[in-house]
């Protein structure tokens, strides 16, 4: 009986054994993981720079002559044309001394006619019918003056354009350049926004295509402006502080919706041709670099360096480190190393991104 019971044990012991092994070699076989080819394709990258908008002309009105301002004739803000007058100085002083110097101008002109009569009858010297006429000269150009005093009196818009702050009011005394406002002409604006220096440089190699001058707006509620710009003038010299230089784009303004001294973001897209496209979530960092696991032929994995050209909402461009053919693993990348062997299931580059695209939207 105790030989039975001995027997018996064995034999459990023996199948427990038998299990074991088995779940044992079923652990260790290797895992069967998504993994993909690296995308060739056309395509661009969209770069924002922070800018300010400037009016393309924004000019300080000030007072050329000093008196008591007598009128006002526009509000803050308001759109005026070109011509409109906008502020009155008081003008009596200046109409008084127009009327002297037009009084002036008519007594020399009465000496003048008479030295004249005189000098045909041969009466008085030609010197003195030229000193008459010196005279008349210059009481003419003193009225001439006066005029343009008077002139000054009368503000009027130089160009259509919108006024800012008013800095006076009526009644108060303004002196000679005191400044009254400003009038911003925005039918455009001019953009300006900082680039660092290897973009630059990426600019001016690709320049001869027009599309690279064409940016958007996005402006500060988030939304882009309904009209391009256009690149049109880079600064002379480099920041070398920071190592940007300053570039200029021109949008028109029909609607008068942008103002002088706002911000936004300018929109800028860079072409990058045949290039070489995987998936972000292929990627790891390690230290700030960037590595992927290339499957070998043999089913092993190799940790490899890649360098990033550029990034798109779910995709990278890749620079340096892989090639067409190269297989890299989709998934599972914290659950193996380098020198892990796994069984993939190849994934077409095309369907892999159909789907991030579906994901990300």
């Amino acid at each position: 009986m105790i030989i039975k019971t001995r027997a018996y044990l064995s034999l459990i012991i023996i199948l427990l054994s038998g299990c074991q092994t088995t779940e044992t070699e079923t652990h260790e076989a290797p895992p069967k993981l998504e993994a993909t080819t690296p995308l060739w394709e056309d395509t661009e990258v969209t770069k924002e720079y922070v800018c300010q908008i400037h009016a393309f002309r924004h000019i300080e009105v000030r007072a050329l002559e000093r008196g008591y301002l007598q009128n006002i004739f526009v509000d803050e803000g308001q759109l005026v044309h070109r011509g409109q007058p906008m502020f009155k100085i008081m003008p009596n002083i200046y109409q008084a001394e127009l009327l002297k110097s037009q009084a002036e101008a008519n007594t020399m002109n009465i000496e003048y006619l008479n030295t004249k009569g005189l000098a045909d009858q041969k009466i008085v010297s030609p010197n003195e019918l030229a000193l008459a006429k010196a005279k008349l000269d210059k009481a003419n150009a003193e009225v001439k003056l006066a005029e343009t005093h008077l002139g000054f009196t009368s503000i009027n818009a130089p160009f259509e354009g919108i006024m800012d702050h008013l800095n006076v009011r009526t009644g108060s005394l303004v002196e000679e350049g005191a400044l009254l406002t400003t009038l911003s002409d925005i039918s455009k604006l001019w953009v300006y926004f900082n680039v660092p220096e290897s973009e630059y440089l990426d600019f001016k190699s690709q320049k001869a295509d027009e599309a690279i001058t064409k940016v958007k707006l996005r402006m500060a509620n988030g939304r882009v402006y309904n009209t391009d710009g256009t690149i049109e003038t880079i600064e002379a010299d480099f920041d070398n502080t920071a190592g940007n230089i300053e570039f200029r784009a021109t949008f028109a303004n029909p609607d008068k919706l942008l103002r002088h001294g706002e911000t936004g973001t300018i929109l800028m897209k860079k072409p990058y041709k045949h290039a070489l496209l995987i998936p972000q979530k292929a990627t790891f960092e390690i230290l700030d670099k960037t590595y992927v696991y290339v499957v070998k032929d043999d089913g092993k994995l190799e940790q490899r360096l890649v360098k990033i050209g550029a990034e798109l909402p779910y995709l990278f461009i890749i620079k340096e480190g892989l090639k067409d053919g190269d297989k890299i693993l989709l998934e599972g990348l914290r659950k193996v190393h380098a020198g892990d062997k796994v069984d993939i299931d190849l994934m077409p580059p095309e369907k892999v991104r159909a789907e991030l695209k579906l994901y990300t939207e």
